[in-house]
């Protein structure tokens, strides 16, 4: 019984246990392993929208998707209206206690467990740059050329 008085005493000092706090925190409310796909605050923030997050959303109905609200709603939009035109529902989620690099989640509310969450994108390199190097690179070996 007294395991019973300490957990409530710990309860009221320190508030209700929390099962993974930090990951709760990362993303957005809800846990990594329930996760289908996720974008960085950066992606988000992108213009357009990613294709792989609208076939994720198509593909899984009963899904959540979770958006960070600390980014403006006008960007937000464009995957507030892919959710609602699938009939997902979605939370925007505003946390001025704690910090994530995550912009969007879209997640079960049980384990899934997949691999990979993420998307990846190369960055091509502007056409600009690559035209400067070849040229820069085709003046130095005219001039090695030259001596």
């Amino acid at each position: 019984m007294s395991n019973n008085i300490d957990d409530y005493i710990q309860q009221g000092m320190y508030g209700n246990k929390e099962i993974k706090r930090s990951e709760r925190k990362k993303f957005l409310g809800t846990f990594r392993e329930r996760i289908v796909i996720a974008l960085t605050l950066g992606q988000v923030r992108e213009r357009g929208i990613y294709k792989e997050v609208e076939a994720a959303i198509k593909e899984n109905k009963s899904a959540h998707l979770y958006l960070n609200g600390n980014i403006h709603y006008e960007v937000l939009s464009k995957y507030t209206k892919i959710a609602s035109e699938n009939d997902v529902l979605y939370t925007i989620v505003t946390n001025l206690e704690s910090e994530t690099d995550i912009g969007l989640v879209l997640a079960y509310n049980y384990a899934i467990d997949k691999e990979e969450i993420y998307i990846e994108r190369e960055i091509p390199i502007p056409k600009t740059e690559e035209k400067s190097k070849k040229g820069l690179s085709g003046i130095l070996a005219k001039l090695f050329k030259m001596s």
